[in-house]
């Protein structure tokens, strides 16, 4: 039985007419930048996930760096940041001059992990990027018990985490802003690129609406620098085709995520932890073993997908070799980049698929000693 890691034409396929007559609405409108669809899209992003305002942007990037000007970050600032994460959760505070500080997660939820965030805080702090990563919301009261007595400006990067929320509340709410990425492979995917910006603060709110079109609140004139950040579109549009779908998918791979729990048994095979503060949407599962380059090769042998989500730890990247971080620096980041492999969790999979993903999985040990 084959079981792709990902296959986004299923999704696709069932939208197909539905999406390209969203797209000649819009075509035949001319509502290219910003416009109807992506005013409709805002409204119902707000309405379906429970926020009082949120901004479409032109990508995830986008919002991260929209973030990190209003976080007042710039040369000579830190900004700490978890090591076990896509790079473009800091991206923005190089963009902007500042200096990423990583630091190490906590080994059974792989976000970042409070204590060490607390301890990594220097007179050069001036903000943290919080990320729920693959879905699972951070340790917020922690952590923002940490950014209050600091006075830091708290980012939350829920790219992949839309629909998560941690105690009751919709992640990307409890900091100053969030910012969500609707890249085509996300829970709520685009096809093509696309972000959010929410944040409970009006004023922050109100300050990214004016840096997402070139600093500009009145047509031609400009309060401050901006950015060309508009969400075009089309991609507002497509994405009004898929939000009414989210709960489902959400809840199937809720679902897939419950069978892999129950039913992976595999000696060594560590799954993620799941606390009870939160709700997680698994934009990946993510599970480590000893042996993962081996468990990966059976696995392709058995016509079964994965991925390593992520191979490498931030400050071991040689975009910032210049920070001087080491091997061994940050440790339990390295372990999980090391040990790490990503099963088949979309919407679309069979049980029959989950359960041929389960079997092999635990058939491992048996067939390779």
């Amino acid at each position: 039985m084959k079981v792709p890691f990902l296959d986004l034409s299923l999704q696709h396929k069932a939208l197909r007419e539905q999406a390209l007559a969203a797209l000649a609405a819009t075509y035949d409108a001319t509502r290219f930048c910003l416009g109807a669809d992506v005013d409709g899209f805002e409204k119902a992003f707000c309405t379906t996930l429970s926020y009082p305002r949120a901004l479409g942007m032109s990508s995830g990037t986008a919002p991260l760096h929209v973030a990190a000007v209003l976080g007042g970050f710039g040369p000579g600032d830190e900004v700490i940041v978890p090591a076990f994460t896509f790079i473009s959760s800091a991206w923005g505070i190089s963009y902007v001059g500042a200096t990423p500080r990583f630091v190490d997660i906590d080994e059974e939820t792989y976000n970042m992990d409070p204590v060490k965030v607390e301890a990594a805080i220097t007179p050069r702090t001036k903000g943290i990027v919080v990320v729920h990563l693959f879905g699972q919301p951070a340790k917020m009261d922690e952590l923002l018990a940490i950014a209050r007595k600091h006075k830091l400006f708290v980012i939350e990067d829920c790219a992949q985490a839309i629909g998560a929320n941690y105690k009751g509340t919709p992640v990307g709410l409890l900091g100053d802003c969030g910012t969500f990425s609707f890249y085509p492979t996300k829970n709520l995917g685009g096809c093509g690129e696309g972000g959010a910006f929410p944040s409970a603060r009006a004023d922050v709110f109100e300050q990214a609406r004016l840096l997402r079109v070139h600093g500009m609140a009145r047509r031609y004139y400009h309060d401050r620098v901006g950015f060309n950040y508009r969400m075009d579109g089309f991609q507002g549009a497509l994405l009004n085709v898929k939000l009414p779908h989210l709960a489902t998918w959400t809840a199937r791979r809720q679902e897939i995520a419950a069978r892999y729990l129950a039913g992976l048994k595999l000696a060594g095979l560590r799954m993620p932890l799941q606390p009870e503060y939160g709700r997680s949407v698994f934009h990946q599962f993510t599970v480590t073993h000893p042996q993962r380059d081996a468990l990966r090769d059976y696995l392709a042998k058995n016509d079964i997908g994965t991925d390593l989500i992520y191979p490498v730890p931030l400050h071991l990247q040689n975009a910032y070799q210049e920070l001087g971080y080491k091997p061994g620096s940050l440790p339990v980041a390295e372990k999980i980049c090391a040990t790490c492999i990503s099963l088949p969790i979309f919407p679309e999979l069979t049980d029959e698929q989950v359960d041929h993903v389960i079997r092999t999985v635990n058939s491992f040990q048996a067939t390779n000693p």
